[in-house]
Formats: C-alpha cells, sequence, structure tokens
C-alpha cells in the first residue's frame, strides 16, 4: 500500500470519528437546550457550537488538501515535482537541516525572481516542509493556491 494510500485512508478515518464526535456533541447540546432554563440554554448554545466550529475547521483543512493535491498532480504531470533525493538524510529520514537550508536558498531566489509563479511557490512551500518550517510551509502553499487560481492571494 503507497504513502499516499495510506495517508487517504487515515485521514477519512480521522474525519469519520470526528463526525461521530460531532453527532454526539450536538445531541448533547440539543438535550441541554431542551432541560430548559437559563443555564441550560447556555450551555446548550455552547456545546452546540463546538461542532459547528469544527465541521468548518474539517472542511478548510480538507479543503486545502485537496487544492494542494490538485497542484501536486499537475507538476507531475509536467515532470515539474519538486524532487530531492540527492539531499543528505538523518537517521530519522528527515533532511539534514544545513542541506535544507541551502536547498531553501536556491529556491527562494527562483521564487523572488518569478514571484507570480504558483510553481516556484509550491516549491518554496517543499522548501519550508524540509526545514522544519510547517507554519511558513502552509503559507506559500496558500499563497500557491491562490495564485494558480487568481484569486487574491492571503
Amino acid at each position: 500500500m503507497s504513502r499516499g494510500t495510506r495517508t487517504k485512508i487515515t485521514v477519512a478515518l480521522l474525519t469519520l470519528a470526528l463526525v461521530v464526535y460531532f453527532v454526539l456533541l450536538g445531541g448533547r447540546a440539543i438535550a441541554l437546550i431542551q432541560a430548559g432554563g437559563v443555564a441550560g440554554l447556555a450551555l446548550g448554545i455552547g456545546v452546540l457550537l463546538l461542532p459547528i466550529i469544527g465541521v468548518v475547521l474539517v472542511f478548510w483543512e480538507l479543503r486545502f488538501g485537496w487544492q494542494t493535491q490538485r497542484l501536486a498532480r499537475r507538476l507531475a504531470a509536467d515532470g515539474q515535482l519538486p524532487d530531492v533525493p540527492d539531499l543528505p538524510l538523518r537517521p530519522s529520514g528527515r533532511v539534514e537541516r544545513d542541506a535544507a537550508d541551502a536547498y531553501f536558498d536556491t529556491v527562494r531566489t527562483r521564487v523572488e525572481a518569478t514571484p507570480d509563479d504558483w510553481r516556484g511557490w509550491f516549491a518554496l512551500a517543499h522548501a519550508y516542509d524540509l526545514a522544519g518550517d510547517r507554519k511558513r510551509a502552509r503559507s506559500a502553499m496558500r499563497k500557491a493556491i491562490a495564485l494558480e487560481s487568481g484569486t487574491p492571494a492571503p
């Protein structure tokens, strides 16, 4: 079974578990609201907000993953998917920090030269990920998604 298939199965199972949790939580919220009283109503509304917020957050994360996969498929079809098999690895399998930083500098220079190219931003997100900076990796990927789709960048 490929890594991508395992990831999809894991995401599906976790999403299913969250849906079950949200349904159960929603049921408790409705029971609190039906119990009446100011406290029951307030708690019920508060508890009802949790699954609503959860559904929105799960949807945003899944949407981000789908958009990232779509860009990766386009790059793979064009033979431009970032690949770094030459970089030295630590025993954990992660790229060595100095090598990741050097790769990052190369990619950043390319993005600075063509800031409106979503392919460069995708590669920059990959470079950030190799360097262990997930927050900036996600930000760069959001920029790549926005540039590719023609929407204003975040």
